[in-house]
């Protein structure tokens, strides 16, 4: 027997109407405007993401009805069962993007699809529900448009932003081990400056871990799932204890790097020729395809394909290389004892482009994980520890770090148009 279709599009079958799966509809988004809106601190009265808006941007998703109508609300707290998946199993995906003001006084995200393609994609990997990416960036847009009177205006507050921090959390009430098929989708935003408070005066340290692994061969390294993130907080303590800003993520017994804390990492070597190679660790699943370290890659290709048209505006030696490969911190020793290490520096949403001007290498051992005498042990061996330093003792950023930050700084104020990364707010 023939279908039928309804007036309302639901096709029957024998006089059986099936349940109908919503997709994410950014048509049926509602607002409810907070009746009273927060005073907005100065920028650098207040530390990276602590600051909460007027409002916030949340969606739900049930298996047999889908999508609900997304809906911009004023910001508080979340009603989740205690039995949540995201609880329980840690199903929980996010994404890091950031809007600022354009020199029209407009605001606007850089790359943000590619930041809904990632979302998406982590979602996928922890079997949480799908969306139409295009939809969510559509609501996020309005939120942030909303908000804009968050975001510092510029030039005078540079190193300010609002931060977006789209999530995803698995909801379903069961403690059973298994996928979520519930899912609560939303999006908060909050004004940040600088990660690091080092950045305009300086670089920052790395202390080279190898015993702590942050990712693994097959394993979520290149997804951006709240689990990746948590492991590494004791490490992170057991740096900060001797004196170091981040972790260098090392991996296997060759000392792989990996990513630089939460950033992805970089380093510039003079060779022999008097050319410079510049390499970063391949997306290889260990690491995160991060959309800095992507825009990074390709303007750095172009510079050395056409050097004559200058596109970053320095003049680089000739005969410049880029090379994603694996990359040891042994390499890194042997290029700084011959004087040819030249930069090192981190790329990532929260900090555009970082200087790291130091690496400390040796192996911690489980015992860090002792706060008490653990540290004063990793104190002892630091007297062993070699230290990786830069050509001529170089703290902040050098040639092509800065010409970097100043280029995708450029780009992500609206002040430069490149490949269509800068998106308005609408």
């Amino acid at each position: 027997m023939a279908s039928a279709v309804r007036p309302n599009g639901n096709a029957t079958q024998n006089g059986h109407v099936p349940n109908v799966v919503a997709p994410l509809d950014a048509s049926r988004l509602k607002i409810e405007r907070a009746t009273t809106l927060k005073p907005i601190p100065a920028p650098g009265s207040y530390s990276f993401g602590d600051i909460h808006t007027d409002h916030m941007l949340v969606c739900k998703y049930h298996p047999s009805t889908g999508w609900s109508a997304p809906e911009i609300k004023p910001y508080g707290p979340l009603a989740i069962d205690p039995s949540s998946n995201c609880l329980q199993y840690a199903s929980n995906v996010f994404e890091g993007m950031k809007a600022v003001l354009n020199p029209e006084g407009k605001p606007c995200m850089f790359r943000p699809r590619d930041n809904m393609k990632r979302l998406l994609t982590s979602a996928k990997r922890m079997a949480l529900p799908a969306f139409d990416p295009e939809a969510l960036l559509t609501c996020i847009s309005t939120l942030v448009t909303l908000e804009s009177r968050w975001i510092p205006s510029l030039p005078d507050h540079r190193n300010s932003s609002l931060y977006i921090r789209p999530t995803m959390v698995g909801t379903k009430a069961s403690i059973k081990v298994g996928a979520s098929d519930e899912a609560l989708l939303y999006a908060i935003v909050t004004p940040v400056g600088p990660y690091f408070p080092v950045q305009k005066i300086g670089g920052v340290s790395l202390l080279a871990v190898s015993e702590h692994v942050r990712s693994w061969p097959g394993g979520t390294g290149g997804f951006k799932l709240g689990l990746n993130y948590s492991p590494g907080f004791v490490p992170q303590q057991a740096a900060a204890a001797l004196g170091y800003d981040q972790v260098l993520w090392l991996l296997d017994e060759d000392k792989k790097i990996t990513e630089a804390g939460a950033m992805n990492f970089f380093a510039v070597a003079e060779r022999d020729d008097g050319g410079i190679t510049i390499v970063t660790p391949p997306t290889d699943g260990t690491i995160l395809p991060g959309i800095t370290r992507d825009a990074t890659l390709v303007l750095l290709r172009e510079h050395a394909k056409n050097p004559s048209a200058n596109l970053l505006n320095v003049p680089f030696p000739p005969n410049v290389q880029i090379e994603e490969r694996p990359l040891t911190v042994n390499e890194l020793a042997a290029w700084a004892a011959k004087g040819q290490l030249l930069e090192c520096f981190g790329t990532g949403t929260a900090v555009l482009v970082v200087a790291i001007d130091r690496i400390g290498d040796f192996d911690v051992s489980d015992d860090f994980e002792d706060t008490g005498s653990a540290v004063s042990e990793i104190k002892e061996k630091k007297r062993k520890m070699r230290e990786i330093t830069l050509k001529g003792g170089l703290v902040g950023l050098g040639p092509v770090g800065k010409a970097l930050w100043d280029k995708l700084l450029a780009l992500k104020e609206g002040r430069e148009q490149y490949m269509g990364w800068n998106v308005l707010c609408e």
